[in-house]
């Protein structure tokens, strides 16, 4: 049996149930915007991946794909496409050759702001339904979340709920090697306890 959840905690659902919704309105009005002012098509993942470039300069394939919580050949595909249509560069990074760093050009700063822009002026003609009352509650509220998610993001993905529960509690004494639980199958730890005696054989 379910149950019914009361207070604040029910307070705060809602508010959250009432973003999705809007986010996802957004979603579709977005597909909306005509792309007659770019030549090129940019995805909805491929944008995310713009996202964070513009906002983490130099970062690499593994910690983009860390940003995005995918697969890094899903994110060095994304990456791929966008350095062939000229709107990322790739370059070695100056700490590790080995590491690869990625950065918009100048074309893709462009291609975002002009996608900004005209995302501004379809929500901007949405918004004038709405009263001058209306709209400055919705500013502060507005605020309020970029304020929260901006921490979130920096803070990292949260743990999904019971997650704590797969790990086991600490004792205070560390369990040496050999014990430890990603030891493979067949090793001294699926031997039987000794007896003192030796079994005899044949």
């Amino acid at each position: 049996m379910g149950v019914e959840r009361s207070g604040p905690d029910q307070r705060l659902r809602d508010v959250a149930r009432a973003m999705r919704g809007v986010i996802e309105l957004l979603e579709v009005y977005w597909t909306r915007v005509p792309e007659g002012f770019s030549p090129v098509t940019v995805s909805a993942p491929q944008l995310r991946v713009m996202y964070v470039i513009e906002r983490r300069e130099g970062i690499n394939l593994r910690q983009l794909g860390a940003e995005l919580d995918a697969a890094p050949s899903s994110v060095s595909r994304l990456c791929d496409r966008l350095e062939a249509i000229g709107f990322v560069r790739r370059s070695s990074s100056t700490a590790s050759r080995r590491e690869v760093e990625l950065r918009l050009t100048a074309q893709g700063r462009v291609h975002l702001d002009r996608l900004r822009a005209r995302r501004e002026e379809r929500l901007a003609a949405a918004l004038a339904r709405a009263s001058p009352a209306s709209r400055a509650r919705l500013m502060e509220a507005v605020e309020t979340i970029r304020v929260a998610l901006t921490g979130a993001v920096r803070a990292g993905p949260a743990e999904p709920p019971g997650s704590g529960a797969q790990q086991p509690p600490h004792t205070g004494k560390e369990q040496p090697p050999g014990d430890r639980a990603e030891q493979p199958p067949g090793d001294g730890s699926e031997r039987p306890p000794d007896t003192g005696t030796e079994r005899r054989t044949g």
